[in-house]
């Protein structure tokens, strides 16, 4: 199967849950095991190619320019992740089929572990680090919906926050340092990067690049002084608590850790950074666990230890410590799965996971306390069981570790670490199933049904098979091995085994173990001198520093965004001459190149005109009405500019934004008062004179420095003259840029302009549901309204001009990809001829003799669009390139088709819909505030003259 089929199957059939709910709990569960099986059977299916030394890749251009290409590789490594992520998520499938309620929305909560699922395979499976990083946040993301399932929970609530706060912040982290990674090795492929070693390490960045990784890596890995979130994620429910901190989330962190093994580890920063992480992580996690009471808070501590003695592991930089970090990852990934679901066993018929109200369900429950029983012997490390394997193999990589000077400094703190991780294992024994029965459990305990104690019960099979005999495993872990050291080590000769003789590992493991049941033995006393010891609370400290982020996030919100929109405009200006006097100081000028053109009396008088309007419009922008003149003035300038320039496409766009701008405007402003009441008083405008000024005074100059110099570079536009007709079949250059070269930011276009027409509407439809539809009803109008609505002459000359503007539009329209036209002035044309229409004869009588609806229109011209683009593709080509040809059918001369013509009516439809449906929401909120619109043009009843009604009474 292909690695694109695994990653996709899980994303695809997180629809299933959410669509077979009503289905029943067991057809819901049965899916989603079906999706996850499918995936691990497909992965599988790749073993033999893998083991026969092939790396198994696929890979999909996607956006090359950027070097984000879908690219996805699968070797021992990936392999083993996977199949810990898919093989665990079946267990945790047929668990949580019996542990949810029938309260639970069980498709929800599939569809979201169905998500969290494929994101993680994505993670393992990922040869693009960028793609890597979009499943890394979508982990983060999904396990936000996971943790935060129980949403009536507070707690709940807030370990989901928590948890996206801290793994979001660091993935920010990672991505920096990912891209410097790319950056340095030339590619953002992780089978090129993992071939660069020597060239990464020796270059300047390979510290920051480290430093930023590791930071995604032990937030995600809950590595100190990141621990504090996993404990807190414990208000999941058990199944998701169980998958994340056996096989999935938590593991991601050291999983990329080993994948970036070859080429970041063998030096001093990543020794002393890693280790010390893990060492710290390690032994606080043991000590904390140790005096929880809460079952899972002991094992959400204990999986923050032995995360950090793999990260210990991996920061060693031997191929023994790599080796020994594969072989615990398998082992706690079996021990702490079966962990936990045994916990949310208890929970689920206990009703608590108060160690302090448990004790003596070994009589009660025997098979829980077997399967927990040997799950935590495991975890201690006592031996035949496989935790007992890996660490002698960690306790043996450590006595030979040294840092910052003393010999004995790693191999005490590692067997204190190991001390409290025995001793806390034994507590779960002995505190929860030994001792006598009693009588005041919250709810009469008992096994459950085979559906919750089966999953872990295979996995404690697996516990005692690998303990006893470890040579089943040894083959796949020197595999896994051979993949994190990607060919920069050789494979340890060592082998795993039960007795390697009395060696220093043995004695450490032996003080560690009778440590703990000393410990276990004085827990009283040390419980109190723990309570009485003064200590920082990580999650009040979190909740202090997040509480400090948002007072000053709120007072800088509070200044900045205060809804006056002249300072949001001076502090974007500020920010802009700011920038670009910094670049012009720093920067070089040449010289200028080109010499200024002849200035003559007409361009003069428009300038002139221009400044005139514009400064008018400053002083008199009170005046609604006065204001909007003077802007459809200015705008009237700017249109003959460009026609000055030789820009007629420009020009005819201008002029027909200005008037259907002018009519909606006008309509906008019959619900506002004629005069806008003064906000600012003189210093404040004295203030925004000066940066407006500074502001033009910046852009002039950097546009004369532009237009009397010639570019360096050759300009784009010689590109677009030259291909304009080759390639796009077109002589309007601006044309067929719009529907071809850059026909995929037109396509954007008109799907803003949509949203803006549908935006309207909907904001409409609330004004006319709410109070202001009372207020518009009683309102009075400033002045008495005209008595002819509808003005003969206006009627009669809308109705002679309507055709001849339809006529006039379609000819731009078709002459739009020679000359100056196309689908968006022909767009604007049309609707103005609407527009005159609702205008002399009211929004009644136009509205009725138009029969498709503008939503419609809207989407109509998207979907034309859109289908266009798609078309290319059935011929190999990329999204909206267009083909043309030409044709002739006797007796008409040969004539010019293109597929741009098509996108373009599009455009066409697009525009006329938006306009149209925003001039519709304008009519009725004037419909609701006057007396009803007239149902006859020019105020007339024509029943008044027929001769059956005349001279009868009403």
């Amino acid at each position: 199967m292909s690695l694109f089929l695994v990653v996709a199957l899980p994303f695809l059939g997180a629809l299933l849950p959410g669509i077979l709910n009503r289905a029943g709990r067991t057809v819901c569960a049965g899916t989603t095991f079906a999706v996850s099986l499918t995936a691990l059977v497909g992965l599988l299916s790749n073993l033999p190619a893998l083991l026969r030394g092939e790396v198994i890749e696929a890979r999909v251009d996607w956006l090359p320019a950027l070097g984000m290409n879908m690219n996805l590789m699968m070797d021992g490594l990936g392999a083993f992740f996977a199949c810990l992520i898919l093989g665990i998520g079946l267990l945790i499938i047929a668990y949580a089929r019996s542990y949810l309620s029938r309260d639970d929305n069980m498709g929800e909560f599939f569809t979201y572990l169905l998500l969290f699922q494929g994101a993680m395979v994505g993670i393992v499976l990922s040869d693009n680090i960028l793609v890597l990083l979009v499943f890394w946040e979508l982990t983060s993301l999904s396990s936000f919906l996971l943790i935060g399932y129980w949403k009536h929970l507070p707690e709940g609530r807030q370990g989901a926050r928590m948890a996206l706060t801290v793994t979001g912040m660091g993935g920010l982290a990672m991505i920096g340092g990912m891209l410097i990674l790319g950056q340095i090795a030339g590619s953002y492929d992780l089978s090129v990067i993992l071939q660069n070693r020597d060239l990464i390490q020796a270059d300047p960045l390979y510290v920051p690049a480290l430093i930023l990784i590791l930071l995604g890596c032990f937030t995600k890995s809950a590595q100190f002084p990141f621990h504090f979130w996993l404990p807190h994620a414990m208000a999941a429910p058990t199944p998701v608590s169980a998958y994340l901190h056996s096989a999935t989330m938590v593991k991601a962190g050291i999983f990329l850790m080993a994948r970036m093994w070859p080429v970041l580890s063998g030096t001093p920063e990543w020794f002393y950074i890693v280790t010390c992480a893990g060492l710290i992580t390690m032994v606080l996690g043991a000590v904390i666990g140790l005096f929880k009471h809460d079952l899972k808070a002991l094992l959400a501590f204990s999986t923050v230890s032995h995360l950090g003695l793999i990260t210990m592991l991996l920061g060693t930089g031997t191929a023994f410590g790599a080796m020994a970090a594969v072989f615990h990852i398998l082992n706690h990934a079996t021990f702490k799965c079966a962990l936990f679901m045994s916990a949310g066993i208890i929970d689920h018929e206990a009703h608590t996971r108060d160690i302090r109200r448990l004790g003596g369900l070994r009589h009660l429950m025997p098979v829980t306390f077997v399967i927990a029983t040997i799950a935590a012997l495991s975890m201690a490390g006592i031996p035949f069981f496989n935790g007992f394997l890996s660490k002698e193999m960690w306790l043996e990589e450590v006595s030979h570790t040294t840092l910052f000077g003393p010999d004995w400094l790693v191999p005490a703190l590692a067997t204190f670490g190991a001390l409290f991780s025995a001793a806390y294992s034994f507590r779960y024994i002995g505190h929860v199933f030994l001792g006598k029965e009693r009588h005041d459990y919250p709810a009469h305990p008992h096994d459950p049904p085979a559906g919750m104690w089966l999953p872990p019960a295979i996995l404690t099979v697996l516990v005692v098979v690998i303990g006893v005999m470890p040579f089943l495993a040894e083959p796949a872990v020197r595999f896994v091995t051979s993949a994190v050291l990607g060919g920069t080590a050789e494979l340890p000769h060592e082998h795993i085994a039960l007795w390697h003789g009395v060696t220093p590992a043995l004695i450490m493991s032996g003080i560690a173990v009778t440590g703990g049941l000393i410990a276990l033995t004085l827990f009283t006393p040390l419980l109190k001198l723990w309570d009485a010891t003064p200590r920082p609370e990580a999650k009040v400290v979190f909740d202090a520093v997040i509480a400090v982020f948002v007072g000053l996030a709120r007072i800088v919100t509070q200044r900045l965004h205060n809804g006056a929109f002249t300072q949001y405009a001076g502090i974007l200006t500020l920010a802009i001459i700011a920038a670009g006097g910094h670049a012009w100081l720093t920067g070089e000028s040449t010289a200028s190149t080109r010499e200024a053109m002849p200035i003559n009396m007409i361009a003069a008088a428009g300038w002139l005109m221009l400044i005139v309007a514009t400064a008018f419009l400053v002083i008199q922008h009170r005046n609604r009405l006065l204001a909007l003149i003077l802007m459809a003035i200015i705008g009237l300038i700017v249109s003959v500019g460009f026609a000055y320039f030789s820009a007629p496409d420009l020009a005819m766009t201008q002029i027909s934004v200005e008037v259907v701008t002018i009519v909606l405007l006008l309509l906008a402003l019959n619900f506002l008062p004629d005069i806008t009441p003064s906000e600012s008083n003189m210093g404040k405008k004295v203030r925004d004179g000066i940066v407006a000024l500074a502001g033009g005074a910046a852009a002039m100059g950097f546009t004369y420095h532009l237009l009397m110099r010639d570019f360096v570079a050759p300009s784009i536009s010689e590109y677009h003259l030259a291909n304009s007709y080759k390639g796009g079949g077109g002589t309007n250059v601006v044309n067929v840029i719009l529907v071809d070269f850059r026909g995929f930011d037109t396509f954007g276009e008109i799907i803003v302009l949509g949203i803006a027409a549908l935006v309207i509407f909907a904001l409409t439809e609330a004004l006319l549901g709410g109070k202001v539809r009372a207020r518009l009803l009683n309102r009075v109008p400033d002045k008495p309204l005209s008595g002819d609505r509808h003005p003969l002459m206006m009627v009669i000359l809308t109705r002679v001009m309507m055709p001849l503007v339809l006529m006039v539009g379609i000819y731009i329209f078709l002459r739009g990809h020679n000359l100056p036209g196309g689908g968006f002035i022909a767009g604007l044309i049309v609707a103005i001829a609407l527009v005159m229409q609702y205008m002399a004869s009211g929004f009644n009588w136009a509205n009725e003799r138009q029969r498709y609806p503008y939503h419609g229109i809207i989407g109509t011209g998207v979907l034309v669009a859109g289908l266009t683009g798609i078309g290319s593709w059935l011929t190999g080509n990329e999204f909206l390139t267009s083909a043309y040809g030409y044709f002739r059918i006797p007796p008409m001369e040969e004539f010019e088709l293109a597929t741009a013509a098509l996108f373009d009516l599009g455009v066409f439809l697009a525009v006329l819909g938006a306009v149209m449906l925003s001039l519709e929401s304008y009519s009725r909120l004037a419909r609701r505030a006057h007396t009803p619109d007239s149902e006859f043009p020019m105020d007339i009843d024509p029943s008044r003259d027929d001769p059956k009604t005349v001279g009868k009474g009403a």
